[in-house]
């Protein structure tokens, strides 16, 4: 079994509504204690932030959907892939019907780079929607 960490005990105070609905929260999704979910929320903050900044390394999905008939839809998003060959780690491709296609990237690299790869396929005509989840491996 691995050491325990060191902690600091910090207060915070709540309104009692929102304690309350911080408490539901807690408990719908599993958390031990308040302790580890206010961490969790700590952990994704700074993990935002440090994105959005476009500092560091991060890991995540890119997921998009698109028409493959609208324009030169294919060529494009198969050009811009192998322009970020070091970013992408595995792709995969789903034929959602007969116009619809769905593609998901696992991504790993710069935070500046993944964000450029993002906005440039969301940008491209014929992507319909692009989501991108990303997360730092350390923190």
């Amino acid at each position: 079994m691995g050491a325990t960490m060191p902690v600091e005990r910090v207060g915070v105070s709540f309104e009692p509504e929102l304690l309350e609905r911080f408490d539901s929260l807690v408990s719908s999704q599993g958390y031990p204690s308040r302790s580890e979910a206010i961490r969790d929320l700590i952990r994704k903050a700074i993990i935002e932030s440090e994105v959005e900044e476009g500092s560091g390394e991060v890991i995540g999905t890119l997921t998009f959907i698109y028409d493959h008939h609208e324009g030169d839809v294919n060529n494009r998003l198969i050009n811009l892939q192998h322009d970020h060959h070091q970013e992408i780690l595995f792709t995969t491709h789903v034929h959602m019907d007969h116009d619809m296609c769905l593609e998901i990237l696992i991504v790993k690299g710069p935070s500046v780079e993944i964000r450029n790869l993002t906005d440039n396929i969301k940008a491209i005509k014929g992507v319909k929607h692009g989501e991108l989840v990303i997360t730092r491996s350390s923190i």
